[in-house]
């Protein structure tokens, strides 16, 4: 195996790693589009330029891939594209709006490639992880305006602890690799593959429900439950850094 560097938020460094593929192996047959970023925060709290950050590795950084590889499975007449997607792509995770945004924006556009691409034999398949254990928990940013507007301080800060808790105690990420591989497998993939049995359940009541009340669900199960005394996570501790904030 060789492994190349691609900054998928860069279109130069994606053609690069794309033709030095195509430079040894003559052909690209499957893609996986994994590379993801999270930012938390209130949408008040959210700049337009924080956004974008989170829209330029998980949504754009996967189309800049797509626009690299798709030229060659045409004329293949054959490729399959995994987006690594999440449930968030669907449900409405409250304060941490712009990640659900960059997903569902996934969503839609790897649906929509599947219609385009199909003809020309490239299939679009999504991959739907909920909570799981990687190094994407540490790594979550938070918007400046979470750190000095108070006004949705208790929500946000139950809201953060459950995520971190639910993707401390979430599944295995070789689960989703084994997902992965199975979609790889099958000679007529699905336009998504939630994982795990409990997301599928969710999942369910998603298209189930009314929307008013899945989403009053989801935002219930994210903001409704009281801090611990000695939380794993602490919003002066990982969001301000153990400093004093300022007040807006």
């Amino acid at each position: 195996m060789k492994l190349l560097p691609m900054d998928v938020r860069s279109q130069d460094s994606v053609d690069e790693a794309v033709n030095a593929v195509i430079k040894t192996e003559r052909r690209v047959d499957i893609v996986v589009n994994a590379a993801g970023m999270g930012i938390a925060g209130a949408v008040e709290d959210t700049s337009a330029e924080e956004a974008a950050q989170q829209l330029d590795t998980n949504f754009l950084g996967a189309l800049r891939v797509m626009r690299a590889v798709l030229p060659h499975m045409r004329a293949q007449g054959r490729g399959l594209v995994v987006n690594i997607s999440s449930v968030a792509g669907w449900v409405p995770v409250p304060f941490q709006s712009m990640y659900s945004a960059s997903k569902y924006a996934l969503e839609a556009m790897t649906q929509a490639l599947r219609v385009e691409a199909g003809p020309f034999g490239v299939r679009a398949v999504l991959v739907e992880p909920g909570d799981t254990r990687t190094g994407f928990t540490k790594a979550r940013r938070y918007t400046e305006g979470t750190k000095t507007n108070r006004a949705y301080r208790a929500m946000c800060e139950r809201a953060l602890y459950s995520m971190t808790v639910s993707e401390m105690k979430g599944h295995d990420p070789k689960k989703a690799a084994r997902a992965v591989l199975r979609v790889v497998q099958q000679a007529r993939p699905p336009v998504r593959k939630v994982v795990g049995m409990e997301y599928k359940l969710l999942y369910a009541c998603s298209r189930l429900l009314p929307a008013r009340w899945f989403v009053s669900m989801v935002g219930r199960f994210y903001t409704s439950k009281p801090l611990p005394q000695d939380p794993v996570w602490s919003f002066e501790k990982d969001v301000l850094g153990g400093g004093e904030d300022k007040v807006d």
